[in-house]
């Protein structure tokens, strides 16, 4: 299984205030009505099912003109499946049809077939999805717009939540809080009228974000299509042995055609049949591609970067904004000028140096792309956002990095232990150990994963080593020979001690 992670531009310049309403707003829906849906969906399907029964078997019976068109395409629109009713010897679906079975006089199926009709009447006036979801047989307005925010399951609202989050907040970033909302509801709309296309005589209810997200997708293609996604590839056996997936990075020009292109096969194979809207996603993608580079072509989106400028001038340097426009415009050149102006007036800024590394990467720099990442890395971990700092020291690796400077990957560790991702840590501080064994942070980063091995993972055999390396260590510690000392006497206690067999 492949799951995207991140991708190369994370840092927006403004709260992504939409995309987070958007999660929040489909999250609180699916919270008031999943459980309501999912009541109503199991009564629903069994009083369909018993209108359908009654009137293959007993076609002469009386029905509201409502009934009467449902049952008409069902019949016409799933005719082995009407055939199969029809059958007087086909298996019993449920007691209801057995006892259906046992009765020959026509006003007891009459009434029946009037009592499921008043159910089916009060059903379809209740039914959440009746009213707000997407049925491509009779789409409804308002369900164009209202689908999008119906979800059938938490599988279902987190996976689109998250590919929400990861396309969404950088178009809102650059197209603003105006063009990017609008553009997500139409092309959910858009996505949803393939799926009607795809599917013209389908009853079956159509609810979900992915084709509203698939539009991002498409439209993140169209804008960002060197942006390299990092993905995670899980095989079946991760969650039981706890294995660390295998991580890599591809273009968003490989990977999202790609996706585009396994939709399109299954869709051709499946059609609906798998439950999943295929052809909706594909729908959505190829609007988002279209009217995401028509956004770019026609002048909007400058005029959109315009206004966001307008809007974060109070806290954004001029020298960013004009960098930041030049980089819109390929001008990497004078973006790396200005951005360099701006390092003379403050050497410590941060957002400078996400910059720098985005142009010398665009630039294909790679060495100095490492240099700005090193540095960004340092000035993040001073102030203490160990997110980023970590998401950039992994940055700095895939670039082909190899060390940072002694005191800030010690810091770094620190922080790294501070968010308990212990094992991690330890790593990470044995790399340390290793890279500068002269100096010393190299003695403070053995001692220091020693006493994680010990006292947090239980791993005294390993804390053993890493103190016996300290208390070898040429490196003078006459301040920390006791904490060694006390170190090596636990580790060998512990070790003693889980030597002894249990009966």
């Amino acid at each position: 299984m492949l799951i995207p992670l991140r991708h190369e531009s994370m840092q927006g310049r403004r709260w992504p205030v939409i995309t987070i309403g958007l999660i929040v707003l489909n999250t609180l829906i699916f919270l008031m009505t999943h459980g309501k849906i999912e009541e109503q969906a199991q009564q629903e399907s069994v009083v369909k099912v018993h209108v359908l029964i009654l009137a293959a078997l007993h076609p002469e019976l009386k029905m509201p003109d409502d009934v009467q068109h449902f049952v008409e395409r069902a019949k016409n629109g799933q005719p082995k499946l009407w055939n199969y009713l029809r059958n007087p010897n086909r298996r019993v679906e449920d007691p209801w049809d057995a006892g259906i079975r046992t009765q020959d006089d026509f006003a007891d199926f009459q009434s029946q077939m009037d009592s499921l009709s008043s159910q089916f009447e009060e059903l379809r006036q209740t039914s959440i999805l009746d009213r707000y979801a997407f049925l491509p047989a009779q789409p409804k307005p308002i369900s164009y717009l209202t689908a999008n925010f119906l979800h059938g399951g938490w599988l279902h609202l987190i996976g689109n939540m998250w590919f929400l989050w990861l396309a969404g907040f950088i178009l809102e970033d650059t197209w603003g809080r105006i063009i990017y909302p609008a553009f997500y509801l139409l092309a959910g709309a858009f996505a949803m009228m393939v799926h009607a296309w795809s599917n013209p005589g389908s009853m079956v209810a159509t609810l979900g974000a992915s084709g509203a997200v698939a539009g991002l997708m498409g439209a993140f293609l169209a804008r960002f299509p060197k942006m390299k996604i990092e993905m995670a590839w899980i095989w079946g056996l991760f969650f039981i042995f706890r294995l660390r997936p295998y991580r890599f990075k591809a273009p968003a020009y490989w990977l999202l055609p790609l996706w585009l292109l396994m939709e399109v096969f299954y869709g051709s194979l499946f059609g609906g049949a798998s439950g999943v809207a295929h052809w909706a996603h594909v729908g959505g993608f190829v609007f988002g591609a279209v009217v995401g580079y028509g956004i770019r072509a026609s002048g909007l989106e400058h005029a959109a970067e315009k206004g966001i400028q307008e809007k974060i001038s109070w806290v954004s340097h001029p020298l960013l904004a004009e960098a930041n426009e030049q980089m819109e415009k390929g001008q990497l050149d004078l973006a790396l000028a200005n951005l360099k102006k701006l390092l003379v007036e403050n050497p410590d800024s941060i957002d400078a140096y996400r910059m720098i590394q985005q142009v010398y990467w665009q630039k294909s720099e790679h060495a100095a792309r490492r240099a700005a990442l090193e540095k960004l890395c340092g000035l993040l971990v001073k102030a203490k956002d160990t997110p980023e700092a970590l998401q950039t020291y992994e940055d700095f690796k895939n670039a082909g990095g190899e060390r940072l400077p002694a005191s800030v990957w010690l810091d770094l560790c620190r922080q790294l232990e501070d968010t308990q991702d212990l094992h991690k840590a330890v790593d990470e501080y044995q790399g340390l150990a290793a890279s500068y064994p002269k100096e010393k942070p190299s003695l403070l980063a053995q001692i220091a994963a020693g006493r994680l091995c010990l006292k947090r993972l239980n791993d005294p055999q390993r804390a053993l080593k890493f103190y016996q390396a300290a208390d070898a260590s040429t490196i003078p510690h006459l301040d920390w020979e006791a904490t060694i000392k006390k170190g090596l006497e636990e580790a060998q206690k512990a070790l003693s001690g889980s030597a002894v067999p249990v009966a």
